[in-house]
């Protein structure tokens, strides 16, 4: 249970990275973006992720980890709906919902 717990972190934090490059990225010059904090949170989130990703691939089946990063989706999903203020049509939500669902049909 532990290590899916880390796994929806991980799909968390990488949704969260997402966000922090987003806003890094928001009307701001190419030289501008490198000099930007949220540049550098961005991909330092990415590496942590990426480190958390090799780490559950140790003990969890690769057929179980690498479907069940489909939920960084959703939570990029609720955080630029959120945060971003973008609207989620109702096929969106649907289309959140079955990757919910079939992620966690993958863990049972």
């Amino acid at each position: 249970m532990t290590l899916i717990l880390l796994l929806v972190a991980m799909t968390m934090l990488g949704a969260v990275a997402s966000l922090m490059l987003k806003k890094a990225c928001t009307n701001l010059t190419l030289r501008e973006i490198y000099k930007n904090g949220w540049f550098f949170g961005g991909g330092g989130l990415y590496f942590v992720t990426a480190l958390m990703n090799i780490a559950l691939l140790r003990y969890l089946d690769y057929s179980v980890v690498l479907p069940f990063t489909s939920l960084t989706y959703v939570w990029s999903a609720i955080l630029s709906a959120s945060v971003l203020k973008e609207k989620i049509s109702r096929k969106q939500g649907i289309g959140l919902a079955l990757i919910v669902c079939g992620a966690f049909l993958l863990v049972m």
